[in-house]
């Protein structure tokens, strides 16, 4: 008798949005980070933390970023590294932004579609998939931050982990005039450039297997300059970037 098949588990699609991103100057490996996929048109583009393709503060000068895809859609265990190069006849390829209150920690990167193995499963978010005005973001509303804190993940199946938390503040305000809202989270190193999100209850139906709104790029944890390191516990607040930066960052190029 022929062996019985073994079914193979649903994915949930959020985390195939979400990218382990490494960093490297030549061979050598650098940092960890998180990234994820957004789509506009006919375009795709890698989105994670300014600070990730370089760093000037802390001499991360990284020359090309690696993300893991899967390949085969019936088996999560299967994936390749996907290198990207960061600089192009010396000059920097990816998109970064800035407003009236400076830098923003957001960083785009186009990926091309040709060079992607041709079995690649992933899911990417869309500019229909940003927050809209008619779901309001309460203050402690339930959100979810998806990435590889400490470079930590499914290492079998290739796939991020969630960490929950809440709103901070005002969103649609920009906290302290700059380009983010707080999140209330436990974080970690190697989250910068997860996509924060919040469940679309009024447009599921819209937004087919990604139900999500996508509100946020996380940034990093947010400190007090002048807390008593020995007395004072961490804020356990984080930054995380408005995401319609993203349709700045997307838009076409014009000669």
């Amino acid at each position: 008798m022929p062996e019985k098949e073994i079914p193979i588990p649903p994915t949930e699609p959020l985390l195939l949005a979400a990218a382990r991103v490494i960093t490297f100057e030549g061979q050598r490996l650098l940092t960890n980070a998180s990234g994820f996929f957004f789509e506009r048109g006919e375009r795709l583009f890698l989105v994670t933390s300014r600070h990730v393709m370089i760093d000037e503060p802390s001499k991360h000068f990284p020359d090309r970023i690696e993300i893991e895809m899967h390949i085969d859609p019936t088996n999560m265990a299967v994936s390749t590294g996907f290198s990207m190069p960061l600089y192009q006849d010396g000059k920097s390829v990816w998109r970064q932004g800035s407003d009236t209150g400076g830098e923003i920690d957001v960083a785009v990167l186009e990926i091309q579609r040709d060079a992607l193995p041709k079995t690649a499963v992933y899911r990417a978010f869309t500019p229909e998939h940003l927050h809209d005005s008619r779901e309001p973001v309460e203050l402690a509303a339930s959100m979810l931050v998806v990435g590889f804190p400490l470079g930590f993940h499914d290492a079998l199946h290739h796939l991020p982990v969630v960490r929950h938390a809440v709103n901070a503040s005002s969103f649609g305000l920009r906290f302290q005039g700059k380009g983010y809202f707080l999140t209330d989270a436990r974080t970690h190193r190697g989250t910068s450039g997860a996509p924060v999100v919040m469940r679309a209850r009024s447009r599921q139906a819209a937004l087919g297997d990604l139900p999500w709104m996508l509100l946020g790029v996380h940034s990093s944890r947010l400190d007090v300059g002048t807390r008593d390191l020995a007395l004072d516990e961490a804020l356990g607040l984080n930054c995380a970037w408005y995401a319609d930066i993203l349709l700045t960052l997307t838009a076409d190029k014009r000669p």
